[in-house]
């Protein structure tokens, strides 16, 4: 097996560098590729101390500078060159490494990745891709776009439906991902022109080419449930199914809790179901999933949560092994003449 290498921003984040460099020590043993950790030397070196680290899997790149959330993106990347971020996507650029991973800036990651790697001819918009838990069946669906474009023509769509699906196949291992395309109805009428379009264009590539698995329009309602194994749909829409989801959650818990606690009865019931709702919890922690891939630029980049900690970091490490070792970025590329031949004039 070829060996490659895994470079990450040990200054990205809310918990950098210490949950950084404890999640690449944890993941260190699981995955046969050296792991880079972009940043500041010394603090870097210091938390690998701290852990008594002392294989030799782990190496570190220096750093000068770091990008913080609430700067431009696009100015940053243009002028700190010798941020953690810019060099960590240069180092791709360059060949020295396989992917890069990041809990920093999205904005930056995006504009690192369309400036320096640039985008895949033939795709016009990179998407961001979050995994999406299903608790009927432990499994996830990929939500494609959530939060890189919050305005879409309809052959993004398709080209997030395409990638997605790819993703999907090499990376989670569903083989035929099933497609469906978010809208307000079920019917195939239903939605703006924009989705009118994109519904025509994937169910040409299902009919004529055999290629995306498209099984129509679905509802909000049902992306919970594992409608589709991919799901469609613009930036904007998508992180608000995101947000909404996580918030939904988090409140389902905060509800659960104050009733098996109001009492001496339900405690005790609390007590024997703590192992379940402990599961019912895990189901929505992001540190589990790994990070979201930036699809639709030449080269593997993975957007980790900015409160990432040692698990999360740790878990998108493993995750990311699969995206590079299957090359997803080659089969994205591949797949471009294919989502042109069945586009239809606007």
């Amino acid at each position: 097996m070829k060996t490659r290498k895994i470079v990450i921003d040990g200054m990205g984040g809310d918990n950098a560098p210490g949950a950084i460099v404890e999640g690449a020590i944890l993941a260190a043993g699981s995955v046969p590729h050296r792991i880079c950790i972009v940043g500041d030397e010394a603090a870097i070196s210091a938390e690998l101390a701290k852990h008594r680290y002392s294989g030799d899997s782990i190496e570190i790149v220096h750093a000068d500078e770091a990008i913080s959330g609430d700067e431009a993106p696009v100015k940053a990347v243009r002028t700190k060159q010798r941020s953690s971020i810019v060099m960590g996507i240069n180092m791709l650029k360059r060949g020295e490494g396989d992917v890069f991973i990041s809990a920093g800036s999205t904005g930056a990651l995006m504009a690192g990745g369309l400036f320096i790697l640039g985008r895949i001819q033939g795709i016009d918009r990179p998407a961001l891709a979050s995994t999406y838990p299903i608790m009927q069946t432990g499994g996830v669906s990929l939500l494609v776009d959530s939060g890189a474009n919050s305005e879409c023509k309809p052959n993004n769509l398709l080209e997030f439906a395409t990638m997605g699906a790819i993703y999907m196949e090499k990376v989670i291992g569903v083989k035929r991902p099933t497609v469906g395309l978010v809208n307000m109805g079920t019917e195939e009428g239903k939605g703006t022109t924009v989705l009118k379009a994109a519904y025509e264009m994937m169910a040409r590539s299902r009919d004529e080419y055999g290629a995306l698995e498209f099984i129509g329009n679905i509802e909000a309602r049902d992306v919970p449930r594992g409608a589709a194994d991919v799901i469609v749909c613009d930036g904007y829409v998508g992180n608000v199914i995101l947000k909404l989801t996580e918030g939904l959650a988090w409140s389902i818990f905060k509800l659960i809790k104050k009733k098996f606690t109001d009492g001496a009865l339900p405690r005790i019931g609390a007590l024997l179901l703590s192992g379940k709702i402990n599961e019912l919890r895990g189901a929505f922690d992001y540190s589990e999933y790994g990070g979201a891939p930036i699809l639709g630029v030449k080269g593997a980049i993975v957007k980790m949560h900015g409160a990432s900690n040692a698990n999360a970091a740790k878990n998108t490490i493993i995750k990311a092994v699969p995206y590079m070792e299957q090359e997803v970025v080659r089969h994205i590329e591949n797949s471009v003449l294919e989502m042109e031949a069945v586009q239809i004039s606007e």
